[in-house]
Parts: C-alpha cells; structure tokens; sequence
C-alpha cells in the first residue's frame, strides 16, 4: 500500500501534472500536495521526490506560455462574441 505522498508524486509523473492538477483530482488543496510533496516525500523516498521535481521544474518553464495560450483564447472568444 501506498502513502499518500507516493499516490500525489505518481500521479504527477504519470500526467506530467502540476501541483493545482493533481490538487484537483484528489479534491485536495494545492497546500496540501506541496507539503505532501516538498516535505513528506522528501524524507521518505528520495527516488520519487527528484523525479516530481524534474516534472514540476519542466511545467515551471512552460508555466508562461501556457497564460499566453490562454489569454489568446480568451481574446479570440472575446472577438467572436462581439461579431
């Protein structure tokens, strides 16, 4: 059996999912994985906790052009609605 540090560090490899991600399938506060994640799992299985960071450091960099993809889609529903 799984602790639940270990499920959130899974999910989040598997999905390539940021912290709000996989806040939101467990129906959890995105506090809680990141305590979960830098604390816990820090301390009990290093393996994991470095392999969750390289997936959280990827989605990081890519954090900006995912707002900008966002905003643009946001404009181009804007624009349709006016028309």
């Amino acid at each position: 059996m799984r602790s639940r540090e270990e499920l959130y560090a899974i999910y989040i490899i598997d999905n390539e999912s940021t912290i709000r991600g996989c806040a939101k399938y467990y129906n959890i506060s995105k506090s809680t994985v990141h305590n979960y994640i830098s604390r816990k799992l820090r301390t009990r299985n290093k393996f994991l906790y470095y392999a969750v960071c390289k997936v959280l450091e990827k989605n990081f960099k890519e954090r900006h052009l995912r707002g900008g993809e966002a905003t643009k889609q946001k404009y181009l529903r804007l624009r349709t609605t006016m028309n």
